[in-house]
């Protein structure tokens, strides 16, 4: 698989950008978050004059094997129906992008459909859909490397339009299957307490797809007495997740700041963490919905999300919301003056 040099954003710049924050004409701490946001921001640009420049979304679609045993409420073929609704600029997704002033890439990485000939799809297809993980592994060693590969291109393209801030986000029917998954074997978490509703099951749906999925980790745990990371990514992983996680890694990798939507994409930013620690600093977790087990997931990894809407849509519709929170910290530091600027007694 391949690998990246991650490094933690350099310190050197902390002082000076917390004194800037500090001399803002504002009690000190007043502005909270924002405050946390800013340094964040402008350690991961050692800069301290910020900028959130080109921003740019990712929208990867993939189907699931695990889909066939029914643990999602929504049939398969809802993946390439909404993949080509996004490109008549009609889902959720591509109303916050113009929102907000994203550029949405729609990429097809392993949707079982042919959207090749679709205008506004990028064809990345790996396979037509990932194996049933009940039974072996989703994808191949040669398919997770190409679906990392893919990720990590896709933010390289953004990154050379000036993109200074990723979002990724994702469709595939069944992808809260994997993410329980990740969740439960990355963080030590009993199965149990991470499977959720999905797209909206009721309770039988979901102790349906909770026995299923125990099965699946029963079998791999029986032919895995000590595995890696890199092992149930490709295990259980879809093309979409894979491929998200190249893209998070090589952003982080190129000093890039990357948001990071719900419950699926939190999984693909844990996966990037165990496999580079590092990576984290480069997150921003945006926002926290209702899937069960979501913020224990990101009080594994110390994370607090910015909003909880509960929103359970995905598409990075999440990240997208949160948008405007970042570009406010941006602009604190950016454009309020300080108390020597604007001759005004600290009062604090």
């Amino acid at each position: 698989m391949r690998t990246f040099e991650i490094h933690r954003p350099d310190e050197g710049l902390r002082a000076a950008i917390q004194d800037r924050i500090d001399n803002l004409n504002k009690p000190k701490g007043s502005l909270g978050r924002l405050e946390e946001l800013a340094m964040q921001v402008c350690l991961v640009q050692q800069t301290l004059t910020p900028s959130l420049a080109h921003p740019c979304h990712l929208l990867l679609g993939g189907d699931h094997g695990i889909e066939r045993e029914g643990v999602s409420l929504s049939p398969r073929e809802v993946t390439w129906q909404q993949m080509v609704n996004f490109t008549h600029g009609g889902g959720g997704v591509n109303m916050f992008c113009r929102q907000h002033g994203f550029r949405l890439r729609i990429v097809d990485v392993g949707v079982d459909y042919d959207l090749s000939g679709v205008p506004g799809i990028i064809s990345r297809k790996i396979a037509p859909g990932t194996r049933n993980f009940l039974y072996e592994a989703a994808m191949s060693e040669e398919e997770m490397d190409t679906a990392i590969a893919t990720g990590a291109e896709l933010a390289d393209e953004c990154l050379a339009e000036g993109c200074r801030v990723l979002c990724v986000g994702e469709m595939g029917i069944a992808n809260t299957s994997p993410s329980s998954i990740w969740m439960s074997l990355f963080c030590g978490i009993p199965l149990a307490e991470c499977v959720g509703a999905g797209a909206g099951l009721d309770a039988p749906g979901i102790r349906r797809k909770y026995e299923v999925l125990q099965a699946a980790v029963d079998g791999f745990l029986q032919a895995h007495a000590r595995y890696t990371v890199a092992e149930v990514v490709r295990y259980f992983g879809g093309y979409e997740m894979v491929a998200a996680i190249g893209a998070m890694l090589r952003a982080a990798e190129r000093r890039t700041l990357v948001l990071v939507d719900g419950f699926i994409m939190t999984a693909c930013a844990l996966a990037a963490i165990r496999l580079c620690p590092e990576a984290q600093d480069y997150m921003v977790f945006c926002h926290s919905g209702d899937e069960n087990g979501h913020r224990r997931m990101l009080e594994a990894i110390g994370a607090r999300s910015l909003l909880t809407l509960g929103l359970r849509l995905g598409e990075g519709t999440g990240a997208l919301c949160a948008f405007p929170l970042i570009d406010s910290a941006v602009r604190m530091i950016n454009e309020m003056n300080t108390f020597s600027h604007a001759n005004i007694t600290k009062y604090f």
